[in-house]
């Protein structure tokens, strides 16, 4: 079941309370629904916004721990890494923002990710 957003902060609150629910595929299509219009218009947020998709997904990959999916995890986790320093005091949402990659954070550990980055 998805949680449909109609902004940017609903779809990151919706992205965190699913993350928490361990449910990351969800949480990524809900974050995606949210960044596609920021996409086309070049917002400055766009790839703070996909590397959080791509971490989300990352924890699928290994939630469902099929053949090569450390692997794979550790390749879309890449975007988040390149990008979560743009999670910035001035942004707009910056709270939210923070606590995603708060979450992200808290995920790698959890999975012990630090060790194969």
């Amino acid at each position: 079941m998805l949680i449909e957003n109609h902004d940017l902060k609903s779809a990151l609150l919706s992205y965190i309370k699913l993350l928490d629910s361990d449910k990351y595929f969800e949480a990524h299509e809900v974050l995606e629904e949210a960044w596609h219009p920021l996409r086309k218009n070049n917002h400055p947020l766009k790839n703070l916004v996909k590397g959080l998709i791509n971490g989300a997904i990352c924890f699928e990959h290994l939630k469902r721990s099929r053949e090569d999916s450390r692997r794979k995890a550790l390749q879309v986790l890449k975007s988040y890494e390149r990008h979560k320093h743009l999670c910035r005091e001035e942004i707009k949402y910056f709270k939210e923002f923070q606590e995603c990659c708060n979450k992200i954070e808290s995920l790698k550990e959890l999975y012990k990710i630090e060790d194969f980055l």
